[in-house]
C-alpha cells in the first residue's frame, strides 16, 4: 500500500477554536500595524489629530482582540479536549518525558504523532497566551489614560479633573479642565504600563515569527496538515497520535 493510502483523518480543532485563531491573527496584525505607525508618529510627521484617529482605531481593534481572547479563555474550560488548557499548556504527568521523546524523534525525522499541540508547541502557546493577556490588560489601561476610552476612561477623567461636574470637557491632547498635578500623578502611574506594553510589542512580534516558522517546519517534516487543520479542523497521520482517544 502507498503512504497516501495509509493516511487516516482525525478531527482535532473545533469551530470555535478555529474562529478564535483567525480572528486573533487578523486583530493582532492590525494592532501591530497601527501600533507601529503610532510609535513612529513623530518621524512620519503625524499631527495630534492624526494620532488621536490612529489611537482610536488601535483601541477599536483592541476591543475585538480582547473579546475574542476572553472567549478563548472561557473555551479553555469548556471546549473539546484538544482546546482545553490541560491539552494546550505545558505541564502535567509525563510532560518532560514527552518533550524529550518528541525532541529526539524530531531530530531523527521520526517525531511522535500528536493530534493536538505537541509538547514544544504547548510551550509556545503558553508564551503567546501570557503575552496576549498582558497586552490586553495594559492596552485597556492605556486606552483609558490616553484617549479616555472604556473601561477606565471615565475613572481617569475623574482622577485628573479640576471640576468633577464637567468631565466631558476633558479630551485627548487638551488641557481643558485638567488638574496639572493630578495629571502628573496619572502619567507617572501609566508610565510603567506603557513601557510594558511597548516592550511586549517587540516580544510578540518575535514570538509570532518563531511560531509561524515552527508551524511551517513541522508541517514540512511531519506532513500531518498542522497548518491546514486551522481551516478544516482535521489532521492526517499514518500512525495513531499519542494523545488520541477513540
Amino acid at each position: 500500500m502507498s503512504g497516501q493510502e495509509l493516511l487516516k483523518e482525525y478531527k482535532v480543532w473545533d469551530r470555535t477554536t478555529r474562529w478564535f485563531h483567525w480572528i486573533n491573527v487578523l486583530s493582532v496584525l492590525g494592532l501591530i500595524a497601527v501600533g507601529t505607525v503610532i510609535l513612529n508618529a513623530k518621524p512620519l510627521g503625524i499631527t495630534n489629530d492624526g494620532k488621536i484617529e490612529l489611537k482610536t482605531l488601535h483601541v477599536l481593534i483592541g476591543y475585538v482582540f480582547c473579546i475574542n481572547l476572553a472567549w478563548r479563555l472561557v473555551w479553555g474550560f469548556i471546549g473539546n479536549r484538544y482546546a482545553r488548557f490541560r491539552a494546550i499548556l505545558p505541564g502535567g504527568k509525563g510532560y518532560m518525558k514527552d518533550v524529550t521523546e518528541y525532541l529526539n524523534g524530531f531530530m531523527k525525522g521520526e517525531a511522535p504523532a500528536w493530534l493536538g499541540h505537541n509538547p514544544l508547541g504547548r510551550l509556545m502557546i503558553a508564551a503567546l497566551l501570557a503575552v496576549l493577556i498582558v497586552q490586553a490588560g495594559t492596552g485597556l489601561i492605556i486606552a483609558g489614560t490616553d484617549i479616555y476610552y472604556p473601561p477606565f476612561g471615565n475613572k481617569i477623567k475623574a482622577w485628573i479633573a479640576q471640576d468633577q461636574t464637567q468631565l466631558d470637557l476633558i479630551q485627548p491632547y487638551s488641557k481643558e479642565n485638567v488638574d496639572e498635578e493630578k495629571n502628573k500623578e496619572m502619567r507617572a502611574f501609566r508610565s510603567p504600563i506603557v513601557e510594558t506594553h511597548e516592550t511586549l510589542y517587540f516580544l510578540l512580534i518575535a514570538l509570532i515569527i518563531v511560531h509561524v516558522a515552527a508551524a511551517v517546519i513541522t508541517d514540512i517534516r511531519e506532513r500531518n496538515g498542522i497548518i491546514s487543520a486551522m481551516f478544516t479542523g482535521r489532521k492526517f497521520f499514518t500512525k495513531r497520535p499519542c494523545d488520541w482517544q477513540g
